[in-house]
């Protein structure tokens, strides 16, 4: 059950609160949380030269800064902590000061938990970003107020005056702003499930384990969308607390997203041809199947049709550039992942050139 957004305000009046990372999500929450009364420090490992004019013009505004390599050594003595999402919960320092009371959390945990607008929430290996836009475009076409932040747009947090009951946000969910979430979406999306990000978690298990807390959460009325393909995502059937709708690419289901004869389907109804779909690749077929899953309820066919006719994409995503010579060349940079790569090249039907590096993760 969403809470009213005056128990933060009253809970974060007058509190010394830390603020881990001063990067670009972090600032208006930093400007937020003092317009709510909080006594803020902010803490970062860039010294203040690298900072240039963001440490002055804090300094002004009374955020105290704590910099330098050193700089968690002094997180003790706070009673709220905001960490960056990428900063694990067993961090020794972070992990003190829990044990001294400090409550942690994150801006996302927060913006979730008192968010007054229903939230979607799209999380999986790959297909995060696409998905995510998709099902704000086509909830946007459909006329409601509909906001998207989590890894793309602009911080929410902030805005959460502003947002109403009737509206939407649909936010993009990394492992790393899901692994100490202890609150849900509403209607969740897992798009698929590989190896990835084995740098930052100790193995594979918890890094499922973070995916999971996008439904771990949820109650009986909410909605969870899985794809019936991926066997580690299909497997998590059993666990959703609500209702659950699967997409697929390979096989014709009885409810949910699926191909019939090179169509895009929604339950009985045809969306469009695949063809029409503007965008190249049947990863990204799927990726319009899961959109079409998680926004069903509350859309008409027409809505989920236009937009996937009319979609062009996301930068960086099998993003067309130019033609030299004859040579079409494509951006696909986003593609850090083994399973990424191989989705760009089967979107081609023509010989392939392919230009890659990068480190293993």
């Amino acid at each position: 059950m969403k809470k009213n957004f005056e128990e933060f305000r009253r809970f974060i009046k007058d509190k010394k609160t830390a603020v881990v990372g001063i990067g670009v999500s972090n600032r208006p929450l930093i400007d937020f949380l003092l317009s709510l009364g909080a006594k803020v420090t902010a803490f970062d490992k860039k010294n203040e030269s690298q900072l240039g004019e963001i440490a002055e013009e804090f300094r002004k505004k009374n955020v105290k800064l704590v910099l330098g390599e050193d700089y968690l050594h002094n997180l003790n003595d706070f009673q709220v902590i905001f960490k960056t999402p990428s900063m694990r919960i067993d961090n020794p320092y972070l992990a003190k000061a829990k044990q001294e009371g400090a409550y942690i959390t994150s801006e996302m945990e927060e913006f979730i938990k008192y968010c007054p607008a229903e939230v979607y929430g799209v999380t999986g290996s790959d297909g995060k970003t696409t998905t995510t836009t998709i099902i704000y475009n086509i909830l946007r076409n459909h006329g409601y107020k509909t906001w998207v932040g989590g890894n793309i747009g602009t911080p929410l947090f902030p805005q959460i005056d502003k947002m109403k009951n009737e509206d939407k946000v649909v936010l993009e969910l990394s492992s790393f702003q899901l692994m100490t979430m202890d609150v849900s979406p509403e209607i969740a999306v897992i798009t698929n499930i590989s190896p990835n990000h084995l740098d930052i978690h100790k193995d594979m298990k918890e890094y499922i384990n973070a995916k999971k807390n996008i439904f771990r959460y949820q109650d009986k009325n909410s909605l969870l969308v899985l794809n019936r393909e991926n066997d580690i995502v299909n497997s998590m059937v059993s666990e959703a607390p609500g209702s659950v709708r699967q997409f697929s690419s390979k096989r014709i289901l009885n409810k949910g997203g699926y191909l019939k004869n090179n169509n895009l389907y929604i339950d009985d109804d045809e969306v469009c041809k695949i063809g029409e779909v503007r965008i190249r690749g049947m990863h990204n077929v799927e990726n319009f199947l899961a959109a079409f899953c998680a926004v069903e309820d509350y859309v008409d066919v027409e809505d989920m049709r236009k937009v996937a006719l009319d979609f062009q994409g996301v930068e960086h995503r099998c993003e067309f550039v130019k033609t030299v010579d004859g040579v079409k060349y494509y951006n696909d940079s986003i593609a850090s992942s083994p399973t990424r790569t191989l989705a760009g090249l089967r979107a081609f039907e023509k010989p392939v050139i392919l230009i890659a590096g990068g480190y293993d993760k």
